[in-house]
């Protein structure tokens, strides 16, 4: 299902694309939709991404493309339902009702998350996880697995399922994952130095990364982390 903003994003960036043969920037997109913050576009276009309408092409900037159309397609105009249909069967979902025979939520899991050197932010989640419900009970959560060894003195390892409660707020020492220029996102310690921003290692081997406060986002929260031997 699409929302009202994810269905104008979808049809600007396909306009876009028609006319220019490029997509447009987050900038451009945050005008059109008239949002105050990129941060909405970012979400918007996961959300898209999600529900296979968008995909993001590698190691290229500004570089999406719109997979299909909406019903109605580009022609729509004077859009009047707050949702329209998407895909059928889609393997992310947000957070669901508890399984009340297992006592569990279903959560989408998502593609790695560096707990190293930041990789790529935006991922198709291919498959859901199942975590207790009291752990995500209150707020929305989504999950992510971990690569590389920048917090293993945080007790975070490689390979680690990291559940995550989405927040754009967080207090001084919380892991967190950062968003860092809408390109990039990272697992580290959140660590605010007047204006600006550290991003800090559990590791001694990694250095903080410090950073003007325009350029990191908070997408979430780590609340726990699941480890298979």
């Amino acid at each position: 299902m699409l929302t009202k903003k994810q269905h104008e994003l979808l049809l600007f960036i396909h306009r876009r694309l028609q006319a220019d043969g490029v997509s447009p920037s987050f900038e451009e997109m945050k005008d059109a939709l008239r949002l105050r913050s990129k941060s909405g576009i970012h979400r918007l276009i996961t959300a898209l991404e999600e529900r296979g309408f968008l995909s993001r092409l590698a190691h290229r900037a500004r570089a999406l493309d719109v997979v299909k159309l909406p019903p109605g397609g580009a022609t729509v105009t004077g859009f009047t339902p707050s949702v329209i249909e998407g895909r059928k069967s889609e393997p992310a979902r947000r957070v669901e009702e508890p399984d009340a025979r297992r006592g569990t939520v279903s959560l989408p899991l998502y593609g790695k998350i560096a707990a190293g050197s930041p990789i790529e932010a935006l991922r198709d989640p291919g498959e859901i996880f199942d975590v207790p419900a009291t752990m995500v009970a209150g707020a929305e959560h989504y999950a992510l697995r971990v690569e590389g060894d920048s917090m293993v003195d945080a007790g975070i390892l490689d390979g680690d399922i990291a559940v995550v409660r989405r927040s754009d707020t967080a207090e001084n020492g919380d892991v967190v994952v950062a968003l860092i220029d809408d390109q990039e996102a990272t697992l580290k310690r959140l660590r605010r130095k007047g204006a600006s921003v550290a991003l800090e290692a559990a590791n001694t081997k990694y250095e903080t990364r410090i950073f003007g406060p325009d350029r990191v986002r908070i997408q979430g929260r780590l609340v726990g982390l699941f480890r298979s031997y």
